[in-house]
């Protein structure tokens, strides 16, 4: 048997916010791309990853993930046969042609239900053992295992999840993406050289939604009320805002191991000439339509539900992400309005006086200076996480009341994009 191991597919690294299958070996560090991380394996997309023709044994748990208004929440979940339980389950990754083989073991006492796994957009997916259910063969509870089987035959981005009782059990946390690497080679897409981006900066964002009065119903026992459904919080990658900016495997989350901050670096042709683009996955897991917006910037949609788009891809700031959808897309920052970086020119905009500037809860992302990788004053008493010049910008939903932490805003389904100087300046480490 071919054993899993997790891989750090990095972006760039950085601590933004707070005091911020068989046996699995430890996380080693995969780099490539032309840039260098200061803090490689910190943020980006964490890869599971079992070799070729892999197999992949994961087992069903339970346990509990933290929110930044200091609720808990009871969940269920897919890990590996050997992890501790995680949210979401890990992302396993594949190359095209491929033939894999996933072993799910339902041993979870307080999952009381069969449970199986489907697997949206892959074909001839075989299923041992176990009991016929709707969908597929289902683990019993209690022990139950079922087996599945299928040829990775078309690259792209997925959900995998449980098909059985979706209403409830995905709703639970019973999900986890699945990456189809092309044939064309790791640093692409898709089989095209248009799909071609930077290695070291991939990023997935895995959304969901939660209705806190079910999760406590299920970890009572109780029958949980589906009709009466309305959703609290909103996660990306188990987490909401403000977590999502902290870093892969914080010790604080111990459930929560997936960061969602995106990192890149400014694209200026002088000082960076041939930068590929950042490759941004998007999988909705919920049941919900999230209208998904990159504050302030475009991204270039290459794919859908792991189907390479060609001549119709499209450039646009927001996209509206169906229940069980997936999509990639390319994004560069483009220094298309002038920002020069560091002091090569002046930004011709008039700042008010520092006393006229009012910070909420007196921090900021703001460097004091409208030119990127500079720094400049700000008011007594604010405290700035901006590190060397960077810009930040949102991403959240524009469902605004998925904004939001149990009606504290801002949080829930949003992150950031944190935008750095060309690393040839020598403004940022």
């Amino acid at each position: 048997m071919v054993h899993a191991k997790r891989t750090l597919i990095f972006g760039l690294g950085l601590v933004l916010l707070l005091a911020v299958a068989g046996t699995v070996l430890a996380p080693s560090i995969v780099t490539g791309g032309t840039s260098q991380a200061p803090f490689p394996g910190l943020v980006g997309m964490v890869c599971t990853t079992a070799g070729p023709n892999p197999t992949f044994d994961l087992k069903t748990a339970e346990g509990y993930i933290q929110f930044p208004d200091g609720n808990s929440i009871y969940m269920w979940g897919y890990t590996l046969a050997t992890s501790a339980f995680q949210m979401p389950g890990p992302v396993l990754c594949v190359n095209e042609g491929d033939t894999v083989t996933i072993n799910l073991t339902n041993n979870t006492p307080g999952i009381s239900q069969p449970v199986s796994i489907i697997f949206p957009g892959q074909t001839n997916v075989t299923a041992g053992g176990g009991t016929a259910g709707f969908l597929t063969n289902e683990a019993a509870a209690n022990g139950g295992s079922v087996s599945y089987t299928f040829v990775a035959s078309q690259p792209g981005t997925y959900l995998y999840e449980s098909g059985t009782n979706q209403e409830l059990q995905v709703h639970m946390g019973l999900y986890g993406a699945l990456v189809v690497r092309p044939a064309l080679g790791p640093n692409f897409a898709y089989n095209d050289p248009s799909t071609e981006f930077d290695p070291s900066r991939e990023y997935i964002l895995v959304m969901h939604e939660i209705d806190p009065d079910i999760h406590y119903a299920v970890s009572n026992g109780q029958a949980a009320n589906l009709l009466a459904r309305h959703d609290r919080y909103w996660t990306i990658n188990g987490r909401s805002m403000p977590d999502t900016l902290n870093d892969n495997f914080v010790p604080w989350l111990p459930s929560q191991p997936y960061g969602a901050l995106v990192y890149v670096e400014a694209v200026e042709p002088s000082l960076n000439p041939g930068a590929k683009p950042a490759l941004i996955r998007y999988a909705n897991a919920g049941t919900a339509i999230h209208p998904f917006h990159p504050h302030g910037n475009h991204l270039k949609a290459i794919a859908q539900d792991g189907r390479f788009l060609g001549g119709a891809a499209n450039e646009n700031f927001a996209r509206s992400l169906a229940a069980g959808q997936t999509m990639d897309l390319l994004f560069q920052w483009r220094n298309v309005e002038q920002w020069s970086p560091g002091p090569n020119g002046p930004v011709p905009v008039s700042l008010p006086g520092l006393q006229n500037l009012v910070f909420k809860d007196g921090v900021t992302f703001y460097s004091g200076d409208p030119e990127l990788g500079e720094q400049d004053e700000l008011p007594v008493g604010v405290t700035s996480f901006n590190e060397c010049g960077e810009f930040y910008y949102p991403w959240h939903s524009h469902a605004l009341f998925e904004f939001q932490n149990f009606d504290e805003g801002f949080g829930g389904l949003a992150t950031m994009v944190r935008v750095d100087p060309p690393a040839s300046l020598g403004l940022c480490p």
